[in-house]
């Protein structure tokens, strides 16, 4: 289990924020990321796999850490990418000098590109584990429900309890086992998925489906209305789409690198931040104690330094 630093910001916005520092994780500039892909390598480290074959775009933080851990491992990489989204970045350099081969198709032909790739490794005698994209899936999932744990532990020995916890919401894995820990404990407090590209009810629906995968796999039995009433999906701070700037989010980098010394970016973390700073607005949220998972990104911050206008 990786733990990581719960750092307060003081009194902002009206309430006391703190923010999670899973951009810590000491792997290959870390995140949420990171954090999954321990769990998958685990797996791979205790079987007869010999290379790992994964899907995302070239902004990826999910791919950058696979390519990282299986060079690592001195593995093959192979990364599936869709070519609407696959411009240079800080990341996919990354990848490329981290040695993974990356085969660029149109997004309608990802997947039966990946099912041709796992295809031809087993066909060469080779045993390739495959990752979805983003770390979607129960693994995926459990390394959040063990990050909810590592929150109440912080709680129990700080004597204090988070009213909301907000996260990026993009696969929906992060926020899935967020909120499987949420029911597993009955906690009373609001775990929010601020989304950074999917629209309602698609993004909300994956959402629950993750969560329902991961207590179904756990035998625990929870109705479909409370898990329900339980996710909390804001799909209003998308903006334009997925990877896309405005005004206000480089603002919130901006502050936030300035009064807080936190890098985040656009794509993610910064987009998720404008939207927890606008949510508590919006509802009228005083004097409450508030968490922000930082879910990593740093190598798009550095895209955004060379794009955004300071």
């Amino acid at each position: 289990m990786v733990e990581t630093l719960i750092q307060n910001l003081g009194e902002i916005y009206s309430n006391n924020i703190y923010i999670k520092r899973d951009d810590l994780i000491p792997i290959s500039f870390g995140g949420n990321k990171a954090r999954k892909a321990i769990n998958f390598f685990q797996e791979i480290d205790e079987g007869t796999y010999d290379c790992v074959v994964t899907y995302g775009t070239s902004s990826s933080n999910h791919c950058r850490i696979v390519s990282s851990m299986a060079a690592m491992r001195k593995i093959s990489c192979y990364i599936i990418g869709p070519k609407e989204a696959s411009k240079p970045t800080f990341n996919s350099k990354m990848m490329n000098w981290l040695g993974a081969e990356i085969t660029i198709v149109p997004v309608e032909t990802v997947h039966n590109t990946i099912e041709n790739k796992l295809e031809q490794l087993r066909e060469q005698g080779r045993n390739p584990y495959f990752i979805a994209g983003g770390g979607h899936g129960y693994l995926g999932t459990q390394a959040y429900v063990d990050c909810y744990e590592e929150i109440r532990v912080f709680e129990k020995q700080n004597r204090i309890h988070f009213d909301y916890i907000f996260s990026a919401s993009g696969t929906g894995t992060t926020q899935a086992g967020l909120v499987c820990g949420q029911l597993i404990h009955g906690d009373n407090r609001r775990v929010v998925g601020i989304s950074i590209a999917r629209k309602n009810p698609r993004g909300r629906q994956v959402v629950f489906n993750s969560v329902k995968e991961y207590l179904i796999e756990k035998n625990y039995t929870y109705d479909d209305e409370k898990i329900e009433k339980t996710i909390v999906f804001d799909d209003k701070y998308i903006g334009r789409g997925y990877g896309q700037n405005n005004i206000e989010i480089e603002q919130t980098i901006k502050d936030v690198l300035i009064n807080h010394g936190i890098p985040l970016d656009s794509t993610y973390t910064g987009k998720a931040y404008a939207g927890m700073r606008a949510y508590l607005n919006k509802q009228g949220i005083r004097g409450k104690n508030i968490l922000f998972i930082h879910t990593g990104g740093t190598p798009l911050f550095f895209d955004d330094l060379e794009n955004i206008k300071i």
